[in-house]
């Protein structure tokens, strides 16, 4: 399962309601960044034979089966400060990650 904290939820719905778009969000891991491993987050209907699929907060979530391997039991946040703002991944699964937070190893 993905869990998606209340103040992400609410994001990702202000996003939605900006980008004119009501549709699930999809989480992808791709090779990439400083760790190895870097999240993409995007909106996206297509959903394939073997993506699986969650709700959390009132967030649909579309994970492909390769990526769910490494965010199963992940958390997505959002926080916003005096450092700037943005999605903080909390995941159980990654045991190093980069300064920014985006990317990760396993």
């Amino acid at each position: 399962m993905i869990q998606v904290s209340p103040a992400a939820a609410k994001r990702i719905q202000e996003l939605k309601k900006e980008e004119g778009k009501d549709l699930p969000l999809r989480i992808k891991v791709k090779r990439g960044g400083c760790s190895g491993f870097s999240y993409k987050l995007d909106f996206d209907n297509q959903v394939q034979d073997k993506d699986k699929t969650f709700e959390s907060n009132g967030v649909q979530i579309i994970v492909d089966e390769k990526s769910l391997l490494y965010v199963l039991g992940m958390t997505l946040d959002f926080e916003g400060g005096l450092n700037g703002q943005g999605f903080v991944f909390i995941n159980p699964n990654a045991t190093k990650t980069c300064g920014c937070g985006s990317s990760f190893s396993v």
